[in-house]
């Protein structure tokens, strides 16, 4: 599915929770790695305020993206920002919505 470069230059970006580890499978205790590097995936909640609108949302980025020390309340700025839709079957429900990926975080 292809993805959509999100610009975020003229917003504000606020962490609203801790970098916490990404699991690929919960019940198996499997990490999630990035597919090109295998750098363990971190989840990180943004509240991204813009325009007078703010949203929260949760941004995949590397282990290696994420600057040590981040806590909440902390004003970051997102590099290489991307959005991809998603849809799949769980449990005989049909689910979809959007996946945020970044290539770091850099605090602000």
């Amino acid at each position: 599915m292809p993805s959509f470069k999100i610009d975020l230059s003229t917003a504000v970006v606020i962490v609203a929770t801790e970098p916490t580890i990404k699991m690929a499978n919960k019940q198996a205790g499997e990490v999630a790695v990035d597919r090109d590097t295998g750098a363990t995936l971190m989840t990180v909640d943004l509240l991204v305020s813009d325009e007078g609108q703010s949203n929260l949302w949760k941004v995949t980025v590397p282990e290696t993206g994420v600057p040590e020390g981040l806590s909440v309340g902390r004003m970051v700025s997102v590099v290489g920002l991307k959005a991809r839709d998603w849809e799949n079957t769980f449990n005989g429900q049909a689910r979809h919505g959007i996946s945020f990926r970044a290539v770091s975080l850099v605090a602000v």
